[in-house]
């Protein structure tokens, strides 16, 4: 007859191994996916990196990562004269707000012509104001160009 003892710790070493295999198991699936992971985003980051570095050889900066992508700005004649209109202000004081002659801004409203870039962002600026702030901004202005014309006639 077999020594209980020995049996008894046959089972046990068997018991505890499956047990241990199971428990092990389950770990090393969990490393397998994260190795995985990891390296997807090394090579994420290597590709990242190459980019950057044609960017920097181009002169072009990457865009910020906050996601300030500059947006086109959309310029539509009919919007700018009923902008004009409200605001009720000629065509001269709004081109003295904009920074450009009472020409310019019939042909914009005519859709003879569109505004550059820098003017653009310049109405799109003006777009949000009232007519008590334009005609603050009108009086500065004016303000401003008549001391420079009494600074000219001055002489030492």
């Amino acid at each position: 007859m077999p020594n209980i003892g020995a049996m008894l710790k046959q089972a046990i070493t068997r018991l505890a191994r499956r047990e241990v295999r199971v428990q092990v198991q389950a770990t090393k699936k969990a490393s397998t996916q994260y190795r995985r992971h990891i390296a997807a985003l090394r090579r994420q980051v290597t590709a990242l990196e190459r980019q950057l570095a044609i960017l920097k050889r181009r002169g072009t900066s990457a865009p910020a990562a906050t996601g300030d992508v500059p947006q086109k700005i959309r310029f539509v004649a009919k919007g700018l004269k009923s902008q004009r209109s409200r605001l009720g202000l000629s065509a001269a004081d709004f081109g003295r707000l904009v920074g450009v002659s009472a020409q310019s801004i019939y042909n914009w409203e005519q859709g003879h012509a569109m505004p550059r870039a820098g003017q653009l962002a310049v109405l799109a600026a003006r777009r949000g104001i009232g007519k008590r702030e334009a005609v603050k901004l009108l009086e500065q202005s004016v303000g401003t160009k008549k001391r420079r014309a009494a600074d000219g006639k001055r002489k030492p």
